[in-house]
């Protein structure tokens, strides 16, 4: 069939964290984002979230667990990473076309909540991080799909009244 092919291989997490005010406890405002900057083409210098290949075998939340170890050093509580507090999937499957593999590319999301605490562990495609306030979301993050993730993260997860937060909740 003539036209770009259509890929699937691909996760996105969206890494976030609660940091407690001084004044109170935390609430939707102290909500912060991790962005990693990568190294290698095609999208060297660019900040993002954490994403990966889905390896043969693997379902795409064993993908998402996985990178986000491998990238940041993030992991269920007692694996002796970085604490990996909730995870959830996200409902919004982040669409985009790669030109460079004439592909149109499907990409899974996934919320990860991880503990406030020491800085992530990066590997080796990537060479630094910074945690973004919600407020700057939109426009810290370079794609349309990655805005529109960290905004249902927001609103539809984190949100006291949210009834898709359990729903959407997985185990890992």
């Amino acid at each position: 069939m003539p036209g770009p092919r259509l890929l699937t291989n691909i996760v996105e997490v969206f890494v976030f964290r609660r940091v407690p005010r001084p004044s109170g406890p935390a609430g939707l405002a102290d909500i912060e984002f991790l962005q990693i900057r990568r190294t290698r083409d095609p999208m060297a210098g660019a900040w993002n979230t954490v994403m990966g290949h889905v390896e043969e075998g693997e379902t795409a939340m064993q993908a998402a667990v996985r990178e986000l170890r491998e990238e940041t050093g993030y992991a269920k509580q007692g694996t002796g990473g970085r604490e990996l507090l909730n995870l959830w999937q996200l409902e919004i499957v982040n669409t985009y076309f790669l030109a460079s593999l004439d592909a149109v590319m499907l990409s899974p999301g996934f919320a990860a909540e991880v503990a406030v605490g020491p800085d992530p562990i990066l590997d080796e495609a990537h060479d630094a991080f910074r945690w973004v306030p919600r407020d700057h979301a939109g426009r810290s993050f370079l794609w349309p799909g990655q805005k529109a993730a960290a905004e249902h993260i927001v609103n539809d997860l984190l949100s006291p009244d949210s009834p898709a937060a359990e729903r959407l909740r997985l185990a890992f």
